[in-house]
């Protein structure tokens, strides 16, 4: 056993017996294994295909054969049930042959979305004790693999690295050398399919803090949120193909995007670089059927069939939006341009993937009205500030049990405690309230976040790095209304002089010195000369949200 395992929380941990044994009778939890779905199907029909990403496509059979063949590398290179491996790859078909390569040897998937820089991924490498990292060269014009060599000089724990579609540099590995040959290992080579209570993945937050934290969930864990969406969401069966523009290094790309389809047998069409007229010649190729992604993909995609409405759709039946409220004009003009796919709402997090959605058969109006209603087995509550349960139409926190929560934050006790009540009750930080009939809509965070796109933005990150400019005495970074992303940074600003850093200056600094994501770098300055704050010190960030709502407001 790797000493690297010291840390997982077990299922034991959180949960009572009597809990476990529920989760395990009532079917929450499947009890097998992704290994299990990936050799059924193979076995069934090893020429179907299983996987495409636009320039390549694997079967069934394939896919299976390189994960294994990997797997076996891996473990010559020492990788042991437990060792966790950080992926920062684009939705190319190698990550999801490496993630099964490692969910079949029991090692620990540690993703990470391609947008992150520098600091961003050597905090993930090093909270997680990752021991390898797995990357491509280059990407959109960004090299990877000098970042990361940069990282491994400083971080020891980092034992290698292995490149995909690139020439591998400075001892590191290549992937097409690793999965190279013919057939595939067998299960005695393997050794033993890991426990579906096993670590499966450790899915880092966008980051509503300074930093993000690490999501701990099982096979388990996972698949009561892959089969609620199969079976109740999306009404999966072998003959659908589902349609991924949403990183699949994110929370909903695994769960929604692979896990899903792969448990019901579907295929999957993966998207690395969104670009909304090629996204639906893609459709129309591969003949998706299903997809799920954040509100502004819909937006994007209303706003190309009605530049082009010659695109062929109408093998969409249903598109899943999560992130944020689908508006209700939008949701008028996407039953009429595209009435055969329905858009339904989702509401979830990386800690329990998703709390609630609108299905198939619900009354069309809770689409607009609602972000849906929970699954079997999973309880939401609204609370006021004192936990006191409100009735429905009430306003309050939104916190719940489910079989689908991760077991705790890696290696963080202190967050896991604070996030998780002793009644086992995630408090998520947002605002809802139920209506009469148990449909549920979010209504605001208690939480400092900006959602741009879908990406979780953390107001104080942004401001941390920002205040180390020589320019700025102080910044407080809130969120500001953006017809396409939802929102985007606005960053108020006192100066420290006579010098007026501009927008574009302010970018460079962030991702140049600070190494920050781009999406993570304000789109508008307002300068000030003091910041509005309370008695006691703390910044009135509802004032300055509405300051900047007018701002936008009056430049459109």
């Amino acid at each position: 056993m790797s000493t690297t395992t010291m840390h997982a929380t077990q299922p034991t941990d959180r949960y009572s017996a009597a809990e476990l044994d529920e989760f395990r009778t009532k079917g929450y939890w499947d009890q097998t294994s992704l290994a299990h779905y990936v050799d059924t199907f193979a076995d069934a029909d090893p020429g179907r295909v299983a996987v495409t990403d636009g320039y390549t496509e694997l079967s069934r059979g394939e896919l299976r054969d390189r994960a294994y063949r990997f797997a076996a590398q891996l473990q010559k290179l020492g990788v042991v049930k437990g060792d966790r491996v950080q992926v920062q790859l684009p939705n190319w078909n190698e990550y999801v042959v490496i993630w099964v390569a490692l969910a079949r040897i029991g090692a620990v998937l540690v993703p990470t979305m391609p947008v992150y820089r520098d600091d961003e991924v050597k905090y993930v490498i090093d909270q997680s004790g990752a021991k390898i990292s797995i990357v491509t060269s280059e990407f959109r014009h960004f090299d990877y693999q000098s970042m990361i060599h940069g990282i491994q000089a400083n971080t020891p724990a980092l034992e290698q690295v292995i490149v995909v579609r690139g020439a591998a540099t400075d001892g590191a590995l290549s992937y097409d050398d690793l999965v190279a040959g013919d057939g595939r290992p067998s299960d005695d080579e393997l050794g033993p399919v890991p426990s579906p209570d096993d670590l499966h993945a450790i899915v880092y937050t966008s980051g509503t803090e300074s930093r993000p934290k690490g999501c701990q969930h099982t096979f388990g864990t996972l698949s009561y949120t892959a089969q609620a969406l199969a079976d109740l969401v999306f009404e999966l069966t072998e003959d659908d193909i589902m349609f991924m523009p949403t990183p699949i290094t994110h929370a909903t790309g695994i769960t929604a995007g692979l896990l899903t389809p792969f448990i019901r047998g579907a295929a999957v069409h993966i998207v690395d670089v969104w670009e909304p007229n090629d996204g639906l010649n893609r459709i129309e190729k591969y003949r998706t059927t299903l997809s799920i992604a954040a509100t502004p993909f819909l937006q994007m995609t209303l706003g190309e069939m009605k530049a082009h409405p010659e695109h062929d759709l109408s093998s969409m039946r249903i598109w899943a939006s999560a992130g944020a409220p689908i508006p209700e004009a939008m949701l008028r003009d996407w039953r009429e341009l595209i009435p055969g796919c329905q858009a339904l709402p989702v509401y979830g997090n990386s800690e329990a993937m998703v709390v609630t959605a609108v299905r198939p058969g619900d009354p069309a109006e809770k689409a607009v009205t609602s972000d849906g209603r929970s699954f079997d087995g999973l309880d939401v509550q609204i609370r006021d500030e004192d936990e006191n349960v409100l009735p429905a139409g009430s306003e309050g926190q939104i916190k719940y049990r489910s079989p689908g929560l991760m077991l705790g934050y890696w290696d963080d006790q202190e967050k896991t405690d604070a996030a998780i009540g002793p009644d086992g009750y995630f408090a998520t930080g947002d605002l809802g309230r139920f209506d009469e009939d148990g449909f549920m809509r979010v209504t605001g965070r208690i939480k400092d976040l900006i959602i741009r796109g879908g990406l979780n933005i953390s107001a104080r990150e942004v401001e941390e790095n920002a205040a180390a400019h020589p320019s700025i005495t102080a910044i407080a970074a809130v969120s500001m209304p953006d017809e396409r992303l939802g929102e985007k940074v606005c960053a108020f600003i006192v100066p420290a002089g006579e010098e007026r850093i501009t927008v574009e200056e302010l970018a460079a600094f962030l991702q140049g010195e600070r190494h920050i994501a781009a999406p993570k770098c304000p789109e508008r300055i307002i300068f000030v000369e003091e910041l509005p704050t309370t008695a006691t010190g703390k910044i009135q960030k509802f004032l300055l949200r509405r300051q900047a709502a007018e701002a936008v407001a009056a430049s459109a």
